[in-house]
């Protein structure tokens, strides 16, 4: 796997969702279930989807059942990007599983399927972006303002995709090694939140 690899999947999974542009449309991701690839555009589409709710959710004049309605849908959105994310450490953990880490291996500040995640959202900013400096009906500071922020995320992208490849490559070394954590959300968990456990 690559930095490139997975920038092409996320972006081919978002140029789907935006066909319909819908949080309703229903996925059809083009991958083997059993591939990383279908891990990596589920993962995206999952995040296109909340992307949508999160703006949605910004409209101040919603009405207040719906916004309810959209906020759970955040939560439970958060949670399967989680799970993915998780079931990518799974992938990662299996690819490395011969590596023996050498006496002086470091340890990351996030595992590999934790940094695919930032790239996954940084996708969607650039994609959003770009949408932003091709607007029409917008004054020239707002366009000029916005391709500079473009240009950023663009050298940011750049960047994490080499970031990404080196800790893989890091790792296979035995110059890194891999410590998964797994998220111990509380607010979902009906024995952790006080607001579920009390009533």
């Amino acid at each position: 796997m690559n930095a490139k690899t997975c920038y092409d999947i996320f972006n081919q999974s978002i140029i789907d969702y935006h066909k319909t542009d819908h949080v309703d449309t229903p996925i059809n991701n083009p991958y083997s279930p059993n591939s990383v690839e279908h891990l990596l555009y589920l993962k995206n589409w999952i995040d296109t989807v909340q992307w949508h709710f999160e703006d949605i959710i910004r409209d101040p004049k919603i009405e207040l059942h719906f916004a309810i309605e959209i906020k759970r849908k955040i939560d439970a959105s958060n949670q399967h990007r989680t799970d993915v994310v998780e079931q990518m450490d799974d992938y990662f953990l299996h690819l490395f599983r011969d590596v023996t880490p050498k006496l002086n291996a470091r340890l990351n500040t996030e595992s590999p399927a934790w940094a695919i995640d930032r790239m996954s959202i940084l996708c969607l900013k650039i994609y959003h972006m770009q949408e932003q400096v091709e607007r029409t009906d917008a004054n020239t500071d707002h366009l000029e303002k916005c391709k500079a922020k473009l240009n950023i995320l663009l050298e940011q992208q750049h960047d994490l995709g080499k970031a990404f490849e080196e800790l893989l490559e890091d790792i296979s070394n035995g110059d890194k090694y891999m410590k998964v954590y797994r998220q111990m959300k509380m607010y979902n968990d009906e024995n952790l939140n006080p607001s579920l456990y009390k009533k």
